[in-house]
């Protein structure tokens, strides 16, 4: 496998497909996910020219289960380290979900010529715990839920939890068995500690500053039937806080929407990194 070392012996497991003299695109995965999930996009950049890379994040995936880093910052060390270590230059970063929290926060403060723009799919960002400062967020007794299922219960939890993802629990769904598999594969590969710790890095970490220092041009894409992280307290929100981001949103939608409707999003990433 190809890993990188970071500085606390943690072992970050990546994919770097295509010319090397071509322009990059990494893309970042969300919780409790690998690199894998971005399958349908890598392969159609790929085909369009692009070199494109993705890393799975530390305790996810084919990377160390580390017992510590399990917090945005850490995970955004583990970032900088890939992208030292590839030299990777005016690249485009692509985050879904926790992938496009650790995406803001990354290009937040990269280096200058390290990024060329930036995509935030179904976002976590700018917050998504309810707090006395965004009281339309997600009560923490939901992320408490989720973390005792997943410390307990995992296995099942993540399987049923597949349905909201993708949008499956909704009438008239065209529900892809292979699909939710291939989720709880991804999800079942990486693990528990760091799944359980990961829960407070997505939902509790205020990216607002982040996204305010953001300086290279924006897409926000997010699902307006997103179960998961709800449209108007993420991608609405972050839009309005990036300087010049341009928001894409998507009547009916689920969290899922780069697998379930890949075509489009894959288009419009497309048209974006093009224009």
């Amino acid at each position: 496998m190809t890993t990188i070392t970071t500085r606390d012996g943690t072992e970050i497991f990546y994919k770097d497909w295509g010319p090397r003299d071509a322009q990059p695109i990494m893309f970042h995965h969300g919780w409790p996910l690998s690199s894998d999930d971005w399958d349908g996009q890598m392969m159609f950049f790929l085909d369009q020219g692009y070199r494109v890379i993705a890393h799975d994040r530390r305790g996810h995936g084919r990377s160390t289960q580390a017992a510590t880093g399990h917090d945005m910052d850490t995970y955004v060390a583990d970032v900088v380290a890939l992208t030292d270590a590839l030299d990777l230059k005016n690249a485009i970063h692509i985050g879904h979900s926790t992938g496009g929290g650790e995406v803001a926060r990354y290009v937040a403060q990269a280096k200058p010529g390290r990024v060329a723009r930036a995509v935030l799919v179904s976002a976590v960002a700018p917050l998504m715990v309810k707090t006395d400062g965004n009281p339309n967020g997600v009560p923490m007794e939901v992320f408490d839920g989720v973390r005792e299922q997943t410390a307990t219960n995992r296995a099942q939890f993540y399987l049923d939890f597949t349905l909201p993802f993708y949008g499956y629990n909704r009438e008239g769904a065209d529900v892809k068995e292979g699909v939710r598999r291939n989720w709880w594969r991804q999800g079942m590969m990486g693990g528990v500690l760091a799944h359980y710790h990961g829960i407070a890095a997505f939902s509790e970490t205020d990216f607002t500053e982040d996204l305010k220092k953001i300086a290279v041009p924006t897409l926000v894409m997010h699902g307006e039937d997103d179960q998961v992280v709800p449209f108007a307290n993420a991608g609405a929100l972050s839009a309005q806080i990036v300087p010049g981001a341009v928001l894409k949103s998507y009547p009916g939608y689920p969290h899922g929407m780069p697998t379930t409707h890949a075509d489009q999003i894959n288009a419009d990433l497309l048209a974006f990194i093009k224009g």
